[in-house]
């Protein structure tokens, strides 16, 4: 269909919302005013679904970077004629600092070009279509921009060009010199709202500055992790960050929808949402990457989205919506070609309503690492999540579907049990900030059953490891859990023998890992999966195995894109990435695997005479 590479793309995001910006100076995607509302440009995923482009007329070279220390674009253009660089931003609030970032934004996209040298004429393409192109608004000329309306949204694009209209689209075309600069300023509202007005140029400029300002705060208070990697692990914590909806504390595990695990085949899933298990990882990831002082307000989203669920003694859901929703259902649009036509495309997740016994796992495991920035709990989630740790003690025995959300029968996956286990393990050591001391016996007798059972049934001597499913030979490399959560040392022999059949039987020629090769019950294969590839890596450190570990992880680092973002795989024939983008889980394994070799590094370090500490660990205060 002609549709660019995922990796193509770059993020902007507003911690609300955000936008995915080509090569090209053309934003293909674009939710407003949420990460899971209904595109206004939607090119990624039908060529006809709306886009707003900005790029030298006639031949031009482009390179791009994030502005130091933030989530702002710059496109370079070169001419024959000039450069010029195009800043891309979603505005944040008016002064927001540091742990303030993204609490009034007002849900506007930034444009400034400023031609650094000759001159250049610039093609202004905006063809907005909300709802997923299925509306193509009437555009009107207004005092210092244009209007869009149609459907329940408004929008209006402050500009200082004239556009010509044709239907619902709008070009423009502006000359620049040195030294000149024009900015555009997209900001959307609904019918229902008071008016919009345009914003000169003075105030777009401001306001891009000013956001800028507020990334770098962000970065500086946040930011203190030092080693291996280092530039890499400080981005993936601002992209984390990113994906963060801030007026809940919600984490997306993606800001994009239905971009495929196989290129032209069904696995087209909605991304959009809070999964616990990823939110609860990525403010894990964050504890390396970017001190998570905004902890308490997550586990507080949880605790009101979720906590009558155990009360009623209900299994945990394993995703929200960002405002808290429960009821995601899936659904189908069929008026979309999909990325490279792979369809159908969904919106909603089905896998909401699933049985996955593992989160309880992953969501002690962020409350015990993020224990000193969630200070005093209140009761509600002191509760909470002494409720998670006994639904885990009663339920552990019961099948699921899994950390893979697969679609099929349930069944007993050695994740999780283990992370079952991970659950009464971090609930015995939280006890006293839980209120639960009197709990402690009842969650140690439940953690030493899983453990003697994973142990008795988890292993195959046929496999040589430890396997998907109790009863199973099937390899899957959610398994290298067992070491990254304490379960077994990373050079127990059984560990060492499961870490060495995953990096021989369960990687593609590159090196990079699949999450599994069984059969799964949907048509077609998927490609590798990154953040299982930072799992080796980082098991490989666990066992001693510096040098493995550093190569897997440079692998893994190798797909990523010119402006350091991961999706979710890599097609393993192409070596391409696909799969929604950037991916959280991803980036997730980027940072806790580089802080697992530097951890590894200095241990060795210390064995050695006259060794040097090589990382310093991640500041756990507020403002070091």
């Amino acid at each position: 269909m002609g549709s660019l590479p995922i990796g193509d793309y770059a993020l902007l995001s507003d911690c609300r919302s955000a936008a995915l910006v080509s090569r090209a100076g053309s934003v293909d995607w674009l939710c407003f005013p949420r990460f899971d509302a209904p595109a206004v440009f939607a090119r990624l995923l039908d060529p006809g679904a709306g886009h707003f482009a900005i790029a030298p007329a006639g031949d031009y070279e482009a390179s791009r970077t994030y502005a130091d220390q933030t989530m702002a674009l710059e496109i370079t253009f070169t001419t024959s004629a000039g450069t010029a660089v195009l800043t891309d931003a979603m505005a944040v609030g008016r002064n927001e600092r540091g742990h303030e970032l993204g609490a009034g934004s007002p849900g506007v996209l930034l444009r400034r070009l400023v031609c650094t040298s000759g001159e250049m004429d610039i093609e202004v393409s905006y063809a907005p279509r909300p709802e997923y192109g299925l509306i193509h608004p009437i555009l009107e000329a207004v005092p210092g921009g244009l209007a869009a309306r149609g459907g329940a949204g408004r929008l209006l694009l402050s500009a200082p060009a004239a556009f010509r209209i044709d239907g619902a689209t709008a070009t423009a075309r502006v000359h620049v010199a040195a030294g000149q600069a024009v900015g555009f300023a997209l900001a959307h509202g609904q019918m229902w709202d008071p008016p919009l007005h345009a914003w000169d140029q003075e105030t777009i400029a401001a306001r891009l500055d000013d956001t800028l300002a507020g990334w770098r705060s962000w970065s500086v208070i946040h930011q203190s992790y030092e080693g291996p990697w280092q530039d890499l692990v400080h981005h993936s914590g601002r992209v984390l960050q990113a994906l963060t909806f801030a007026p809940t504390g919600a984490i997306v595990a993606a800001p994009t929808t239905s971009l495929p695990e196989t290129v032209g085949g069904e696995r087209n899933w909605d991304y959009r949402y809070t999964w616990v298990r990823d939110a609860c990882l990525t403010m894990e990831a964050l504890w390396v990457a970017a001190c998570p002082d905004e902890a308490n307000k997550f586990f507080a989203f949880l605790a009101d989205a979720a906590a009558s669920q155990l009360q009623r003694g209900m299994d945990l859901q394993i995703m929200f919506g960002i405002g808290g929703e429960r009821d995601l259902s899936e659904r189908e649009l069929p008026h979309l070609a999909g990325w490279r036509g792979s369809r159908p495309v969904r919106v909603g997740n089905g896998a909401w309503s699933q049985r996955q016994l593992d989160v309880y796992g992953e969501m002690l495991g962020a409350a015990q690492r993020l224990v000193q920035q969630l200070g005093d709990l209140d009761t509600i989630t002191q509760r909470f999540l002494a409720a998670a740790a006994d639904t885990a003690a009663s339920r552990w025995k019961e099948k699921d579907q899994g950390i893979w959300e697969i679609r099929g029968e349930p069944r007993d996956f050695l994740y999780s049990k283990l992370m079952c286990w991970a659950a009464l393990n971090r609930a015995i050591a939280l006890a006293p900030q839980l209120g639960a001391q009197h709990k402690v016996g009842e969650w140690t007798a439940a953690r030493d059953d899983i453990r003697a059972a994973i142990l008795e049934h988890g292993w195959s001597e046929k496999a040589g490891a430890f396997t998907q499913a109790f009863g199973r030979d099937d390899l899957d490399a959610s398994n290298l859990m067992l070491a990254i959560t304490g379960f077994l040392p990373g050079d127990d022999p059984q560990m060492k023998a499961t870490i060495d059949a995953t990096a021989a039987r369960l990687t593609d020629e590159r090196g990079l890992v699949y999450r599994y090769l069984a059969h799964d019950g949907l048509a077609g294969e998927e490609g590798t999966f990154l953040l299982c590839t930072f799992w080796l890596a980082h098991a490989q450190a666990l066992a001693g195995e510096l040098d493995q570990a550093t190569a897997t992880f440079e692998r893994a680092v190798a797909a990523i894109n010119d402006v350091g973002l991961l999706a979710e795989e890599v097609d393993a024939a192409s070596g391409e990435m696909i799969g929604n983008f950037p991916q959280a889980f991803s980036h997730i394994g980027l940072v806790n695997a580089a802080w697992a070799i530097s951890q590894a590094r200095q241990r060795a370090a210390r064995r050695a005479p006259g060794g040097a500490v090589q990382a310093r660990r991640p500041s756990t205060g507020a403002d070091q």
